[in-house]
């Protein structure tokens, strides 16, 4: 079986010869694995660790946009392509990148919204696409997922967390031109990845965290209203193209499940199992009919703090439940990070091969 048809099976929630898995980690512990295996590219690690699902995101494309619009959004100094300003905070495991300014944090108008100097879409050199997909199935063909954007990250990352929530309430219009927006470039530029990889995307992800530790960020009656819709345009549109799609929310999103899943969500990252009614059996019971799962294994507590044993056998265990019809892809619970020692990743995708289906 090729890790394509394993990571489909998952999303037919059918089970297959082992349970599917994928991996992301920041650039530290992507430094660590190549230092560990003596590789130097993501894609070999992922081989040598027989990874099946693989992201292809617009940081993936060669940018040819201007410069001073080109640092990766929460991956480098300076000003991304919407104009949000990032700087470098560090601490001993890793280096984050926080906001320093939001462009549209000063607008009052729907007409200023519009009137703003928005990306182009011909900011990318779409033609490397299939050379990426291609270096992504060396050793196997993979499930390849263009991650595409989302539609509440980005807008509160223009216009600033506390006034975006502020303008929930108080500037309804001011919220829908700012998604609007957002959405309609991340659809675009989705269709222009899709038509220079010539059927060899086989997923496409959105997302943005809506979920806190207890419950949703925002009413979920508000969330429904204002921003449900413009989710809708980076999942509906897609399935009805015959791709299967992924939605990414960290914290606890379980009010929100069915909704997503009647908007086409086909898949649910990263399965924070530390919030609220986000337990694997919780979540077994109420969702496993109508979505897959990917994600689960604790990034917060498990993988830092955990033996590898502990690792392995708690990863058995949550496939045992959250794949107990197939439907789960083993990954993390976020990008690994600084303070998960190799051993533990290790250990995570010995269980994951190791493990057979009844």
């Amino acid at each position: 079986m090729t890790s394509k048809e394993r990571v489909m099976k998952a999303l037919r929630r059918e089970k297959s010869d082992r349970p599917a898995c994928d991996l992301r980690c920041t650039p530290e512990v992507w430094e660590a694995l190549f230092k560990y295996f003596n590789l130097e590219k993501v894609e070999d690690v992922l081989d040598k660790l027989d990874i099946d699902m693989r992201w292809i995101t617009a940081g993936s494309l060669p940018y040819i946009g201007p410069k001073e619009r080109s640092a990766p959004t929460l991956g480098g100094e300076g000003a991304d392509i919407f104009g949000c300003v990032m700087k470098a905070s560090s601490n001993k495991y890793n280096t984050y990148y926080e906001f320093t300014k939001h462009p549209l944090a000063h607008c009052k108008t729907v007409e200023e919204i519009y009137e703003y100097e928005w990306p182009s879409l011909d900011w990318y050199d779409y033609s490397k696409v299939k050379e990426i997909v291609k270096s992504n199935k060396k050793t196997d063909d993979r499930a390849i997922m263009f991650f595409a954007g989302g539609t509440f990250e980005t807008p509160w990352y223009m216009r600033g967390m506390e006034q975006f929530f502020i303008d929930l309430y108080d500037n309804p219009e001011i919220v829908n031109a700012i998604c609007t927006k957002v959405g309609e470039y991340f659809f675009k530029r989705a269709l222009r990845v899709l038509e220079a990889a010539d059927n060899e995307i086989d997923i496409i992800g959105s997302g943005g965290d809506i979920g806190g530790q207890e419950c949703l960020m925002l009413n979920p009656d508000v969330w429904r209203e204002q921003i449900k819709p413009h989710t809708a345009g980076l999942l509906k549109p897609f399935k009805q193209m015959g791709l299967s799609t992924f939605y990414h929310s960290c914290g606890s999103v379980a009010q929100v499940i069915n909704d997503l899943a009647d908007i086409g969500m086909d898949m649910l990252d990263p399965i924070q199992v530390t919030a609220k009614n986000m337990t694997p059996e919780y979540l077994a019971h109420n969702f496993a009919d109508r979505i897959s799962f990917h994600g689960a294994i604790d990034e917060v507590e498990l993988l830092p703090h955990a033996s590898p044993l502990e690792v392995y056998n708690e990863t058995q265990r949550i496939i045992s439940i959250l794949g107990k019809n197939g439907g789960f892809i083993v990954s993390p619970s976020h990008q690994v990070q600084g303070d998960t020692s190799i051993e533990n990743i290790l250990a995570l995708f010995k269980s994951v091969h190791d493990f057979r289906y009844d």
